[in-house]
């Protein structure tokens, strides 16, 4: 490199601290190509996002505005809700084995519902705070707003593993609302515009997805309104995504 690129560099690194950490390596970076929008309630404070059936599903939090929704994906209309107590603050959701779990943030439970009837089931306790909750078909798997990952058995909550999210030695925190897609997990990041792409054996980071150009942040109204919503129809492979309070719902094709 000339000196000239190096005196650069290290007068970059002055202005930005932790900009270039040592532990951190190159990744892949994709962005994403926006192949159709979709009107999405406002006032939904998306939490949790799935599709399934062609439906899609949706969990919202804040205490007093906690939901579980089965919404229509085309139209956005809520077509079934089930508000929660307001002492709960609802967080992600999955659909496995014909039921519906639903987290919450410091509340330590995650409640269980029937797919086709919304009917409570069960709970389950954890001790660590709710965040995003997606599936391998087998095993729930958990964030906690750090960089840790866990997967739990389904049927009594109990963890059976866990992996630390790094790039590099580097580790990767406020992983929020999760979906497992092609084998791998993919995580919003809290208050950033991409998704981490992980690997579910290692915790290592495969690569960056870039959608700040969805709903880009001179357009929201507020901090609050940040990217938390990602969700892969099984039977189309089609992949969407959205935010907090987001007015649409996007369909998205991933281009590297």
């Amino acid at each position: 490199m000339p000196r000239g690129s190096l005196i650069y560099l290290a007068f970059f690194s002055l202005l930005m601290p932790g900009c270039f950490p040592s532990g951190l390596q190159s990744v892949p970076v994709w962005r994403v190509k926006i192949v159709a929008s979709y009107p999405h309630d406002p006032g939904a404070y998306t939490q949790g996002l799935v599709i399934k059936n062609g439906k899609m599903y949706e969990g919202t939090g804040r205490n007093g505005a906690s939901s579980l929704r089965q919404v229509d994906l085309v139209t956005g209309s809520v077509l079934k809700s089930l508000p929660m107590d307001e002492k709960y603050f609802g967080e992600g959701i999955t659909i496995l084995n014909g039921k519906i779990y639903q987290l919450t943030w410091r509340n330590n439970l995650c409640f269980t519902y029937d797919l086709d009837t919304f009917q409570y089931k069960e709970h389950f306790k954890y001790a660590y705070e709710g965040w995003g909750v997606t599936n391998d078909g087998q095993n729930l798997i958990v964030s906690d707003g750090s960089s840790d990952i866990r997967f739990v058995d389904p049927n009594t909550f109990k963890e059976l593993k866990k992996i630390s999210v790094k790039q590099g030695t580097e580790r990767i925190k406020n992983l929020n609302e999760l979906e497992f897609i092609n084998g791998e997990i993919w995580a919003n990041v809290w208050y950033d515009d991409r998704l981490a792409r992980i690997s579910p054996e290692s915790g290592q980071l495969l690569g960056w997805i870039d959608l700040s150009t969805l709903f880009p942040r001179n357009q929201r109204k507020d901090k609050d309104q940040v990217l938390n919503g990602i969700a892969q129809d099984p039977d189309s492979k089609k992949i969407y995504a959205t935010g907090k309070n987001w007015p649409k719902l996007f369909e998205i094709e991933i281009v590297k």
